[in-house]
């Protein structure tokens, strides 16, 4: 079977499978409202008997939507693109084809359709569409994590940048991107902390590339134009796709946006400062933890009142923080360690585990026996929930450090001091406690210099099963 053959059988699948819950979606949402219809309601009057006024508007939402999809790459396998974004583009397109069905029933005078069909089939269509692909998007990731379909890379330059793009793609088996080895020109010997060996120079790609069946080769740094041009050239010859990490990815901020200014193709750095980010961050933010306030409640009792019971003293622990531009603000933590815990600390310095500034222990002896709990799965950080509703965190942010444990830090000249801190980040999936100070660091900073909507929903979906696994928390 050719290439061109699987992604075609691939794409009738996917639009198979849409069909079915785009029909799924819009009978739902008339046998809700069935009292509003004219005709008996079954699968039969819904799809095919003259009785049904809008069967002429349902085929066209089927239609409309399905080129939408199309549009949007929804119907390609993309390892690659991140859930949120997959998310977004559902969205769009049945938005965008829900407004279209508007137009269309306003402009045929179709008379009589109720809008509470068109509200919930809208909503059941967001539902249903992105479920099947979250599905999809976990199954295909365990066929490629056992070894299905997956690609040799071969990575140009094994300098910080090479040896953290290797790091991303192991973290990430369902890529499907096995690195083989670096290429590198002033490197010879293994590579510490690494599995993977530099193969040769960069005059040796053809020859290593063909030895080792290499797919793709990825450019992390960025040669005389000459020898960057051979590789282009040489990597054209023997059918390797080639991608290239943008120079300067981890100085700049926001995203890269590609354009054309007549057949010249050119890449934008993007700021991600802007108003409208800005904005769009907190409003986003205030929306999430006040509903996230609405549902857990309950939770929040139930801690409490364990607390309570567990050991004497407040329910809440209030500690000074940075935030935005060095202000000062209270970081609300559930107590997970006994009253007396601050004037105990002094003792226990000599027994700090991190590398940094900050005071961790695992085995520290001011935990209460619910606060062991609490850390182990975050639940302790929830009240920070109202940190973020009052504007002083983000969801999604740099660690907040204690004042107290890094007063000798040069705060105010830091640039991970600019955004709010959150209450998780690369930090929280990267880690957590186990992670050294200045790994810590560089990944706040990568994340100021990255930030953009999608990669916050993306670090709260990997949290998820972090934070319930309870690795790395102390």
């Amino acid at each position: 079977m050719t290439k061109f053959t699987r992604r075609s059988l691939i794409k009738f699948l996917y639009i198979s499978i849409d069909v079915f819950f785009i029909g799924f979606s819009l009978f739902v949402a008339s046998w809700v409202n069935e009292g509003k219809l004219a005709f008996d309601l079954n699968i039969r009057t819904f799809f095919l008997s003259e009785v049904n006024a809008y069967r002429t508007v349902f085929f066209s939402w089927f239609l409309i939507l399905i080129l939408f999809c199309n549009s949007y790459g929804l119907y390609q396998t993309r390892r690659d693109v991140l859930e949120g974004i997959e998310l977004w583009l559902v969205v769009k397109s049945v938005l965008l084809s829900s407004l279209t069905m508007a137009v269309f029933i306003y402009i045929t005078k179709t008379e009589g359709f109720p809008r509470s069909i068109f509200i919930v089939a809208t909503l059941f269509n967001i539902i249903f569409l992105f479920a099947w692909r979250y599905l999809k998007r976990r199954f295909v990731e365990s066929l490629v994590a056992s070894g299905y379909n997956n690609d040799n890379v071969l990575i140009v330059g094994a300098g910080k940048i090479g040896l953290l793009l290797q790091e991303e793609m192991q973290r990430r088996p369902g890529l499907g991107l096995k690195v083989i080895g670096f290429l590198d020109d002033f490197k010879t010997n293994d590579l510490p902390h690494s599995q993977v060996k530099i193969l040769g120079k960069l005059s040796d790609f053809v020859d290593v590339a063909r030895r080792e069946f290499v797919h793709k080769v990825f450019i992390t740094i960025h040669p005389d134009s000459q020898v960057f041009l051979k590789l282009l050239e040489d990597a054209k010859d023997i059918n390797i796709d080639v991608r290239v990490v943008p120079q300067g990815f981890g100085l700049t901020s926001g995203e890269f946006h590609k354009f054309n200014i007549g057949i010249v193709p050119v890449l934008e750095y993007c700021d991600t400062e802007s108003t409208r980010r800005q904005v769009g961050k907190r409003l986003f933010d205030f929306l999430v933890s006040f509903l996230t306030i609405l549902v857990s409640w309950p939770l929040f009792l139930f801690i409490a009142m364990t607390i309570k019971l567990d050991s004497p003293g407040p329910i809440f622990y209030a500690s000074r923080r940075y935030g935005r531009h060095g202000k000062i603000f209270h970081m609300y933590k559930f107590r997970s360690m006994h009253k007396d815990a601050e004037q105990d600390l002094a003792k226990l310095r000599d027994k700090n585990e991190a590398d940094g500034p900050i005071f961790k222990m695992k085995d520290d002896p001011r935990i209460t026996r619910v606060g062991v709990f609490l850390r182990k799965y975050s639940m302790d950080e929830l009240p920070q929930i109202f940190n973020v509703l009052k504007g002083e965190m983000s969801m999604v942010g740099p660690r907040p450090f204690p004042i107290d444990q890094i007063e000798k830090e040069d705060l105010k000249q830091l640039k991970r001091l600019e955004v709010r801190p959150g209450m998780t980040g690369l930090w929280q999936i990267r880690g957590r406690s186990d992670l050294a100070f200045s790994r810590l660091i560089k990944w706040d900073i990568w994340y100021i210099n990255n930030w953009s909507f999608w990669l916050d929903i993306y670090i709260m979906f990997q949290t998820i099963p972090i934070v319930v696994e309870g690795k790395g928390a102390y």
